[in-house]
């Protein structure tokens, strides 16, 4: 409702079970660069990485699972594309992409992000955050557990983030896994969206709605109506066995 320009982008690698949100930035010339980029080079590596023997840019963490070897190398592909895109081109200088993947391999759900886009888990008629924002005011908690809900409101760098693909030639990823349920849903989310909804007007939306388009509708609607102040992007994925 506010910005002219779309930085937002999002990606759905059908026959993979990859979903991406990705909230780029950096103005008018370069934020829609990197979230795109940051999109397509993740597809573009799952499609490559198919065959297992295929060659891959990094080295295989044997701690990890190969999904989450996959995901991660995925984002960490993207940020190196997208720093080095900036680094060519002095009108894309400074842009970067915060990112959320989700990634569903049998019985099994990986998260991955970067920044401060949101992974939600609904289950049960409860909703819990799989995701903790790489942010100044998360730092800030995390120094100060004490903090009151009035200061938390009120602290100035809210949106303020540490970590974002770009920023630098290397990037650390935090993953998740889940065992995935019958019925559980899955939100990704732009700050667009979070910024604007708590989470229990969140999760009542989603239990009101009859299906995930129609949640989504709503999501965006009830976003706009408080201000709209950023580019909104939401994906919701609901696991049927």
């Amino acid at each position: 409702m506010v910005r002219t320009h779309n930085e937002d982008y999002f990606a759905l690698v059908e026959d993979e079970k990859l979903f991406i949100v990705a909230d780029g930035m950096g103005g008018h010339a370069s934020g829609d660069v990197a979230s795109k980029l940051s999109a397509d080079t993740m597809a573009e590596f799952y499609r490559m990485t198919r065959d297992h023997d295929a060659p891959w840019p990094y080295r295989y963490d044997p701690s990890l699972s190969y999904a989450e070897n996959r995901v991660v190398s995925a984002i960490r592909l993207a940020n190196a594309r997208i720093h080095e895109a900036a680094k060519r081109h002095r009108s894309q200088r400074g842009m970067g992409t915060t990112v959320v993947a989700f990634h569903v391999d049998g019985e099994r759900g990986y998260v991955a992000h970067v920044g401060d886009s949101r992974c939600n888990l609904i289950r049960n008629g409860r909703i819990q955050a799989l995701t903790r924002d790489h942010s100044l005011l998360e730092d800030y908690k995390d120094a100060r557990p004490d903090l009151t809900e009035d200061e938390i409101r009120d602290f100035p760098h809210k949106n303020v983030i540490t970590r974002a693909l770009g920023m630098r030639d290397s990037v650390e990823v935090d993953l998740c896994e889940i065992k995935l349920d019958d019925g559980d849903r899955f939100m990704l989310c732009s700050d667009g969206l979070c910024g604007m909804l708590e989470e229990p007007e969140i999760l009542e939306i989603i239990a009101q709605s009859r299906d995930p388009e129609g949640a989504v509708n709503e999501l965006i609607h009830r976003s706009n109506e408080l201000g709209g102040t950023d580019n909104i992007t939401t994906m919701l994925i609901e696991c049927a066995f």
